[in-house]
């Protein structure tokens, strides 16, 4: 899905028909149909014109990091994002259009589960108190799809991964969603995946970061229509930082570590 031309193709010129609006969005999202004279393609349409003002991300600019998000994920052979691409002539705009998710609900990557509940295996981030008093966790599994998502979350700078955001696909493939709040210059890693903190970072990923970083140039060209130079240059050393030090990042003081809500 990430990467399959034929869907790339779909997106980017395919007739685009508004099915409705997504509810619970805090910007405009659409999903939409892309149709082309060979098919069509489900898609989540977010223009411009619909974002909410932010007062440390630059206005209207969400959307070309959704896209950048995606390019990364390309560039580091991880098939995390789904495919996301800028189109000019939306319904409602210039925005950012990505291939829809059919998300198996009953096999969520993170969830809040009663202590008792946690599936053998699966990483603790946070411990509270439920609606009912009981002691609840939100918590993770513990695979190596998941803990890519983290350092590609990393890489990108993601201010705002939420539970929801994380989505296992029908197809088994755990995929990451909503990455408009993602390579601001200040650090602002924001995450439910804090599972691994302090573990290193497994050999293959530390290989395709250090892969990444040697074609970044060529990387750099696709990312500087969407992001400022500041931006770009930063992304370089993140993803350089996170290949030498090897290790996932514990979460800093001066920055709140989860995003809210979570779930």
């Amino acid at each position: 899905m990430t990467d399959d031309p034929v869907t790339l193709s779909r997106l980017h010129h395919g007739s685009i028909e508004v099915e409705g609006r997504l509810q619970g969005s805090s910007n405009a999202a659409l999903r939409v149909v892309c149709t082309d004279a060979t098919g069509s393609v489900r898609a989540v349409y977010k223009p411009r014109r619909g974002e909410r003002p932010l007062w440390d991300f630059p206005r209207g600019s969400l959307g070309h990091r959704e896209v950048a998000a995606a390019m990364v994920d390309r560039a580091l052979g991880w098939g995390l994002v789904p495919a996301t691409v800028w189109r000019e002539d939306g319904p409602l705009g210039p925005g950012s259009m990505q291939a829809w998710v059919d998300a198996d609900a009953d096999l969520a990557p993170v969830d809040v589960l009663d202590i008792d509940q946690v599936p053998r295996g699966w990483l603790n981030v946070a411990e509270g108190e439920g609606s009912h008093g009981q002691h609840v966790c939100l918590v993770h599994e513990n695979s190596r799809e998941l803990s890519r998502l983290a350092v590609l979350d990393l890489v990108i700078n993601n201010a705002d991964r939420k539970g929801g955001h994380v989505v296992r696909g029908v197809s088994g493939r755990i995929l990451g969603i909503d990455h408009g709040l993602t390579f601001h210059t200040e650090d602002k890693l924001r995450t439910v995946l804090w599972g691994w903190s302090g573990d290193p970072i497994d050999a293959e990923t530390l290989d395709d970061l250090a892969r990444c970083s040697k074609s970044f140039d060529v990387l750099a060209e696709d990312l500087s229509p969407l992001l400022s130079r500041a931006e770009v240059s930063t992304t370089r050393q993140r993803l350089e930082h996170a290949r030498e030090a090897a290790v996932f990042p514990e979460p800093e003081r001066s920055w709140p570590a989860l995003p809210w809500p979570a779930m």
